[in-house]
This record gives structure tokens, C-alpha cells and sequence, in this order.
């Protein structure tokens, strides 16, 4: 019989759109301003911090939803900006600076709604307000970082190799070797050629010299490593400290966009950003006299530094291993009930600490936090100067050979531990970085631009919908139906997309999707009029009208589709925000025009002997 679904096929439209409207729920809710308190410097907020919290609240009369502890961080709910505010202000002078007080907004989604997926859209920073940052990667500390790979690795080989050499030092863009004889000259320049061919390697047999220079290719993947390995490692820490839905991507050769929706605490965020840092681990030297070094006096292969509590400590240059290797890191306790981190390395840093640990068992390891302070000046390049501030946070003896995992202990509290397995977690940064502009979108501007745009795509929504129930009558309402349902689909998936962020051009691709959805049913209608002009009967023509029209709907939304994915791979930010809710309306809007307006028109009109069709 023409014009009859199957009931599985009518249930499918049912239960996909009803899915859609579940999932799209959580957004009428909306959000409840918030103040965020966490932990700084290895402090974790516990139980004894939320009952100090209630209290202050309630001392000052400020009335607030719920405050709630987990994951080591309070949230304090308020019903209003002023109360949110006033709290901030409260808590961040009573709680002092162990504690970092954020302004944040938090959804209202019912728990039963939460424990099956359901959350609001994410909201870019034009809707929701936040903080954005430009930052800027110093590519020549990158090179710097190379360059004493390459000294390190020379030394590893050339002792491997057993080639004899006096000293292994940087130079301009590479290293240069020194040797004693010709014959270790010759040796060392086969096999370094051998293991870096995208090295010029040259020697100079009167000065017994071997120079390894970086060619032009070698100092661009260099900078390019340096910058996506920073933007993945700030992303990584950024998501480990719990701010939702960042955006981090390049902008240009050395800088990089970082922008934090929902943050309303520029303080905050600047704080999550400065906990960029790197970690060594370097030998302790103990033959070297401390008390000499203290004066001043200290030996040509080791550094002088100290601990966090000003303790001094002779160590080695060399270093044995940087956090560059770490895949993993773990806080926990060893036999004895103390704090500990538990570190786990790649086959390169595997290796690399197997042997440089294998000799030197019993001798004591420190390991060296180390962050980069930018100085305010820039040297002849352009680059940023950087202040290279470096902290012992720990000295342990090696036990016995380390290899791909091992443990460091002395990290004080597990507090101190857990914030140091997150550093490391994250990655160690290929280059320092810095902010060289900040902007702040207040949460009032954003909430005018979802005003603006809500109120944008219902006018649209509205002109065509008087537009469809005036010249298409009955079929008309089928068509908006069939739109309302798209909006609903739209709204559901991008709530459901874990990466799925709307834009104020995001809106404009949904005002842009209503045209377009509606377009497909104009089409339909068209080619059904057209076949009952022509004689055909009702039932063949809403049958002709729906396949004739498809393979044009089809060709039209899949160039469409093409172009918004191609805007996807290729666009930034706001082209971006344009081309996902774009390439969805597409994909929801073949399915309400045409599968499901069938639906609907297929049970209320078809299989019937009609006359007439009000369309």
C-alpha cells in the first residue's frame, strides 16, 4: 500500500526525537552563579574548609543554595550575582593565600537528568563570558633545550663507542667537540654522522674540533614541536584542573589562544596558566665542598641551588632525565605511610635513566622543579627574556637501577604529592611561556548575546512559520512541525558532543539551518502539487512527490555538508563555531524534512481514498 510506514520505522522517528528533547532539557534549567575555592600550592580543601566556609557565610548573612566539597574543591551555589559577589570578597580575605576564590557559573540540571549524560550546551566565550589569553612561546629557550640534548646525547654515545674526547660544549646552533687524537676525531665523525643525519657535521683536523650544526629543517621542526607540544600540555593541565570546555589553539609562528568560558576570576585563571613548569633530575655532587660554593667558589660541573625552604644543595649540570618523558604520574604512599609520586617513562626516558642510574646506585638524586618568569624585556630577536627560577623539591638515594618506572618520595604532604603527579601528568613545557594580552568578556555582554541570538532565530523561526501555515495550510503545519523537531535535535546533540561548542556564529548557523530545513519541505510540496496537476492520484502524488524531491535534497545538503566540514578542519574560533552547529542542522534537517514529515503526513493521509489534499 503507497504512503505506509512500517510501525517500526514511525517509532524510530518517535523515539529519535524524543531522545533529542530529553537531551536538549537540561538547557532550560540554566546556571546558578558560583564561587569556586581550591587549593594552591599542594593544599586541598577538606571537610574542616567547608565547615569554615558555611560559617563565614552564615555569619555574614549570605544566603546561599548549597556549598558542596569534591575532588578537593568547594562550590558554593547563590542565587543571585550580588550574594556571588559579596562571597567572593568574604572568602578570599578570610580564607587567605592558601586558598584561590574563583567566580564561576555552574549548571542547574536536575541529578536524574545528570546520571544519564544530560548537560547544557557549552557556551563560547561570547555567550557565557570568560577570560582569554594570548601567550607567547620563547622558541629560542626551545633551541636552547636542543642543543643540551645534543650535548648530553654526544657524550652518551661517544662513551658507548668508547671514542676518547676532551670536552663537548654548546655552540651557536649545535655543539662542537674538542678531541685529543685524530683517530678519535675520525671515529667520532662516522658514527655521528651515522646516528644524526639531519646534522652538518664537519671537523677540523688541525683543531682537532667536530662541529654538529642544526640545519634550517631541523630548527623548524624544533619551533614547531615546541608550539603544539605546549598547546597539547596546557590543554592536558587546563583539563586536569578543572575548567570546562577550554579552547586552546595557534595563532600565528609562536603564539598561542587560550580562552576559559564561564571564568569570571581573571586571578584564577592567570594561576592555572603560571603552573606551566618543567622538572629535571640531576645527580648530587657530593664530592664538591658546599661551604666553598656557598662562597661563591663553585666547581665547573655543578650548579649551586635550594630548596623550598632555602636549603643549599651541590648537584650536577649534567642532567639524567626531564620530564619531557613522563607518560604518567601517580601520588600515593609508600610502606612507611609517606607521601610519594609514582612516575612512569617512555622507552627514551627508560632508557635514558637505566643508565644513568645503573652506576650510581647508592648516591643520592634530586629532583628540580623549574619555571620560567618572564622579565618584561626582549632580547635583539623580539623573544621575551625569561628569569629561570629552579627549586629542589626532593633528594633521594638511588636504591637500585631505575628504568621505565620508579617512585620519588620527600614531597612533604599528599597534598604536595597529588599537586606534583598533576604537573607532571600534564607534561613538562618544550619552551616557557607568557601572556602578552588578557581580555574579559563579562557574564552580562554574554547574556545579552544569547538574548540577542535566541530572540534572532525565533523571528526567523516565526516568519517561516507563518509563512509554511499560510501557503501550504495542513502541509504546512507538518513542515513546522518538522522544523520545531530539528531545533529540538539540534539543541540535544550539541549538548550531548563532548567537544561541541556554541558561538554567537554557532547561532547564526542555526538561523541559517531553519531556512535551509524548510527549504527541502518547499521542494516536496512543489513536486506534489505538480504531480496532482498532472493527473496523478493523492496517494501517487505524495509517493512521487517524496522520491522525485529526494536525490535534489540529497545533492544540495551534501555539497552544503562538504563546505561546512571543509570550514570544520580549516577554520579557528568563530568559523569553527559557524561550521559544527552548520554540519548538524544539515544532518537533522534531511532527517525532520523529509523522513520525518513523511511520518507524519504517511499517518495522517496515507493509504486513504482521498480527493483533495490541503496543500
Amino acid at each position: 500500500m503507497l504512503n505506509k510506514y512500517p510501525l517500526w520505522k514511525t517509532l524510530m522517528v518517535v523515539v529519535i526525537v524524543a531522545l533529542g528533547a530529553l537531551y536538549a532539557t537540561p538547557n532550560l534549567y540554566g546556571e546558578s552563579p558560583a564561587v569556586q575555592v581550591s587549593g594552591l600550592r599542594g593544599v586541598e580543601a577538606d571537610a574542616g574548609t567547608l565547615d569554615n566556609i558555611k560559617a563565614y557565610l552564615d555569619e555574614n548573612n549570605l544566603d546561599f543554595d548549597s556549598v558542596v566539597l569534591e575532588n578537593g574543591q568547594i562550590l558554593a551555589r547563590f542565587t543571585n550575582t550580588e550574594d556571588q559577589l559579596k562571597a567572593r570578597d568574604i572568602l578570599d580575605d578570610k580564607l587567605g593565600n592558601k586558598f584561590s576564590v574563583a567566580l564561576n557559573l555552574t549548571p542547574n540540571t536536575p541529578d536524574w537528568l545528570a546520571a544519564i549524560g544530560g548537560t547544557p550546551m557549552k557556551l563560547g566565550l561570547d555567550l557565557s563570558g570568560g577570560v582569554s589569553f594570548l601567550m607567547e612561546v620563547n622558541m629560542q629557550e626551545a633551541i636552547n633545550k636542543a642543543k643540551s640534548a645534543m650535548v648530553s646525547d654526544f657524550r652518551d654515545d661517544l662513551r658507548s663507542e668508547k671514542i676518547r674526547y676532551r670536552s663537548v660544549k654548546e655552540a651557536n646552533n649545535g655543539v662542537v667537540v674538542i678531541f685529543r687524537k685524530v683517530a678519535d676525531l675520525e671515529a667520532a665523525e662516522t658514527l655521528l654522522k651515522k646516528r644524526y643525519r639531519d646534522l652538518l657535521v664537519k671537523t677540523n683536523d688541525d683543531k682537532l674540533t667536530l662541529s654538529a650544526k642544526m640545519t634550517e629543517q631541523k630548527l623548524k621542526e624544533i619551533r614547531e614541536y615546541a608550539i603544539q607540544q605546549n598547546i597539547t600540555i596546557i590543554r592536558n593541565r587546563v583539563n586536569e584542573l578543572g575548567v570546562a570546555e577550554p579552547l586552546v589553539q595557534r595563532q600565528g609562528k609562536k603564539h598561542i589562544v587560550i580562552e576559559l568560558p564561564g571564568v569570571q576570576d581573571t586571578a584564577k585563571a592567570k594561576e592555572i596558566l603560571n603552573a606551566t613548569a618543567t622538572i629535571e633530575f640531576r645527580l648530587v655532587d657530593t664530592e664538591g665542598d658546599l661551604a666553598n660554593a656557598l662562597k661563591g667558589r663553585i666547581p665547573a660541573n655543578s650548579i649551586l641551588l635550594r630548596d623550598r625552604d632555602g636549603r643549599p644543595s651541590l648537584l650536577k649540570k649534567r642532567v639524567m632525565l626531564t620530564g619531557d618523558h613522563i607518560t604518567d604520574a601517580k601520588s600515593g604512599f609508600d610502606e612507611y605511610s609517606r607521601p610519594q609520586v609514582n612516575i612512569s617513562l617512555d622507552s627514551a626516558g627508560g632508557a635514558k635513566m637505566s643508565n644513568g642510574t645503573k652506576s650510581n646506585i647508592g648516591k643520592p638524586m634530586a629532583t628540580v622543579f623549574i619555571e620560567y618568569k618572564p622579565t618584561g624585556k626582549r632580547d635583539a630577536e623580539g623573544n621575551i627574556i625569561f628569569e629561570k627560577v629552579q627549586e629542589i623539591i626532593s633528594i633521594a638515594t638511588i636504591q637500585s637501577r631505575l628504568g621505565k618506572s620508579f617512585r620519588i618520595t620527600g614531597s612533604g604532604s599528599p597534598a604536595e604529592a597529588h599537586n606534583l603527579a598533576l604537573l607532571l601528568r600534564a607534561g613538562a613545557l618544550i619552551a616557557p611561556i607568557t601572556i602578552v594580552e588578557e581580555r574579559t568578556v563579562g557574564p552580562t555582554l554574554g547574556a545579552e548575546n544569547v538574548r540577542l541570538g535566541f530572540e534572532a532565530i525565533m523571528l526567523g523561526f516565526g516568519l517561516v512559520f507563518i509563512f509554511m501555515m499560510v501557503y501550504y495550510r495542513a502541509f504546512g503545519v507538518v513542515a513546522n512541525l518538522a522544523l520545531g523537531a530539528n531545533l529540538i535535535l539540534i539543541v540535544g546533540i550539541m549538548s550531548l558532543m563532548p567537544g561541541a561548542t556554541l558561538t554567537l556564529p554557532g547561532m547564526a548557523g542555526i538561523v541559517l539551518t531553519v531556512g535551509m530545513a524548510v527549504d527541502a519541505n518547499v521542494l516536496i510540496f512543489e513536486r506534489i502539487r505538480e504531480e496532482i496537476r498532472e493527473g496523478k492520484t493523492i496517494q501517487q502524488a505524495i509517493h512521487q512527490g517524496y522520491d522525485a524531491a529526494f536525490s535534489t535534497i540529497i545533492d544540495a545538503n551534501v555539497t552544503t555538508l562538504i563546505a561546512a566540514v571543509i570550514l570544520y578542519a580549516i577554520g579557528t574560533g568563530p568559523v569553527k563555531g559557524f561550521a559544527i552547529t552548520l554540519s548538524i542542522g544539515i544532518i537533522t534537517s534531511m532527517f525532520t524534512s523529509v523522513i520525518g514529515t513523511r511520518a507524519v503526513v504517511n499517518a495522517i493521509w496515507g493509504g486513504k481514498r482521498l480527493d483533495k489534499l490541503p496543500i
